[in-house]
């Protein structure tokens, strides 16, 4: 099992600590770092948490520079910036990342007044963590823990719905959690739609790869994906394994032997544990894991693949393990160059101030030339019980990833129905997307579904997808062939057509893509297939309502599906 790094962050915080003097005494002038009104729907005050109950709480200190790992982030990823492709070392992002050393000493000090000591969590030392009880969280932070329970799942959360802390720390800490936060779903963005297959799926063209549903054949079919294999050993692609989605060795050798019966069928794979993950393989296949394993391997053909397997005792409470993924990512000195995610939750199941961090977390991986992409999920325009207002998900509503949406079909491709996307509440639209954004709302606003949609959505907000590929009826073995759907088939292909751009940029010296966006939008929307038709309409709330795949990019599949060799042309190879 891979333990959690810490030991890179602790010189820095030592330093930090005997850098500056602080104060030896904290006032007990209080004041509210953050509050709710109301317990989340679903959840019930279950009465007050016994006083011994062991909480660890995160405590995310303010960045020095607040934005000078997003402004470094764009300036190595903007084509037209002098800086392009001049990715930073960890200890240059870090740098970036790191509290100033009046904010690290002072709440080192407030913790030492109450007995508490702090380990920090990240190279950059932004994030800390300190284990206490109820009764201690309770008088430290003027709190009142209690017991709340979700009816529908079961779930038990030890939360306040305010906390509060002195004055003068309110310009040196960002969010403490968990606190006012609630647990939310984390979903995988597949199993709405499985069925195995028996019989073969109504051809359209009997010529075709994608005649008997979607394959490797099929996709390097349809994106001019090359089966020549990759050489550059240090190009490695991350995949995020979640929640038990054990993947097994011997279903990966039969899906080879299948459906890639040039590869050598013994092409593995290595794994990463985090937060008592584990891969055992004497457990029933849950589809996900295999798919995602079986469309890197199977697809970037002799990329190595990490599948880095996040179990369910996360350290980093409200964030469910995704926080311990990127700074474990973080940590390492040559994280992967593609992360692919097949992960997510409605946008509003985090609090703005930890989506934000977690979301300035992608920012300095980024930085560092990794290529971070999420499906964008499976809902459609998402629908919000007794609402009107159409639901983005996270973390595809983040600036700084890339969101993948779907298609279905060939000769047309067109949007798939279940395809999320939309435009966030949370994060303004940046620069590098604004034009298309306009584009599109202009064609809206002229269109059917315009007055459908009108009000729904937050049109400055950061729009996504950004591009997208097939989502439907991706065979994958596990026992048997089973048809499996969803954006979280799309983003390991996009993922493996990055992978294998990364090799064939390597193989002449040059970077990895990186943050891919600004370049999607720039440049590399010369390399990708419009796609113009379908959509992603649900019912919601009785009314059937979503938005249109238009010429452009949309809030369906985004910029378009990748074309390979095109994309080459565009990075200049």
């Amino acid at each position: 099992m891979v333990a959690h790094p810490r030991l890179l962050a602790i010189p820095l915080f030592t330093a930090f600590a005997l850098a500056t003097p602080v104060l030896n005494t904290f006032s007990r002038d209080l004041r509210v770092h953050d509050s709710r009104d109301v317990i989340p729907i679903g959840f019930a005050f279950a009465g007050a948490a016994p006083a011994h109950t062991p909480l660890k709480l995160r405590i995310a200190l303010a960045q020095q520079t607040p934005d000078a790992v997003v402004d470094a982030l764009y300036s190595v990823s903007d084509p037209s910036s002098n800086k392009y492709g001049q990715h930073l070392s960890q200890d240059e992002a870090a740098s970036l990342a790191a509290p100033s050393s009046d904010s690290v000493a002072t709440v080192n000090a407030w913790l030492a007044e109450h007995g508490l000591t702090a380990t920090p969590l990240t190279p950059a030392g932004d994030w800390l963590e300190v284990q206490v009880n109820v009764s201690k969280a309770n008088s430290l932070l003027a709190a009142n823990y209690s017991l709340y329970t979700h009816g529908t799942s079961g779930v038990e959360a030890v939360r306040t719905l305010s906390y509060s802390i002195p004055s003068v720390l309110h310009a040196h800490i960002d969010v403490i959690h968990p606190t006012t936060a609630f647990p939310t779903t984390v979903q995988s963005d597949i199993t709405l739609r499985k069925r195995s297959f028996h019989e073969p799926i109504v051809a359209r063209s009997l010529a075709s790869n994608c005649a008997n549903g979607t394959t490797p054949a099929c996709l390097q079919e349809l994106y001019n994906i090359p089966t020549t294999p990759a050489t550059v050993k240090s190009n490695t692609l991350g995949v995020t394994g979640r929640f038990g989605n054990n993947v097994h060795y011997a279903f990966l050798e039969t899906f080879l032997k299948t459906y890639r019966p040039d590869m050598d069928p013994a092409t593995n794979f290595s794994v990463t544990l985090l937060d008592g993950g584990n891969n055992d393989q004497d457990v029933p296949s849950v589809s996900e894991g295999e798919l995602d394993i079986q469309y890197t391997v199977g697809l970037a053909t002799n990329v190595p693949v990490e599948y880095i397997m996040v179990g369910i005792k996360a350290q980093d409470g409200d964030l469910d393990g995704y926080l311990d993924e990127v700074n474990y990512l973080l940590s390492q000195k040559a994280p992967p160059q593609v992360l692919t995610t097949s992960y997510g939750f409605a946008e509003s199941g985090l609090s703005f101030k930890l989506a934000d961090k977690l979301c300035k977390a992608y920012a300095q991986l980024g930085a560092r030339g990794v290529s971070i992409l999420y499906a964008s999920g499976d809902s459609g325009v998402g629908c919000k019980t007794n609402s009107t207002s159409f639901q983005p998900t996270f973390p595809s509503n983040c600036p700084f990833v890339t969101s993948v949406g779907g298609t279905q079909g060939f000769a047309p491709e067109e949007a798939w129905d279940g395809s999320s996307g939309g435009f966030s509440n949370y994060f303004p639209a940046p620069a590098y997307q604004r034009a298309a954004i306009g584009t599109y709302l202009a064609q809206l606003a002229a269109s059917p579904a315009g007055p459908k949609t009108k009000g729904r959505f937050n049109a400055s907000g950061r729009a996504f997808p950004d591009v997208a590929a097939k989502a439907d009826a991706f065979q994958v073995w596990e026992n048997a062939t089973v048809g499996l759907f969803g954006t979280s088939a799309a983003s390991p292909t996009v993922a493996s057509v990055v992978a294998l751009l990364n090799d064939r940029l390597a193989q002449k010296g040059k970077p990895p893509l990186g943050f891919l966006n600004p370049w999607l939008y720039s440049k590399g929307v010369q390399g990708l297939n419009d796609i113009k038709t379908g959509n992603s309409s649900i019912e919601c709330n009785g009314q059937d309502v979503g938005f249109e795949a238009v010429e452009g990019w949309d809030p369906v599949t985004g910029l378009g599906t990748p074309n390979f060799e095109k994309l080459l042309e565009v990075v200049g190879l």
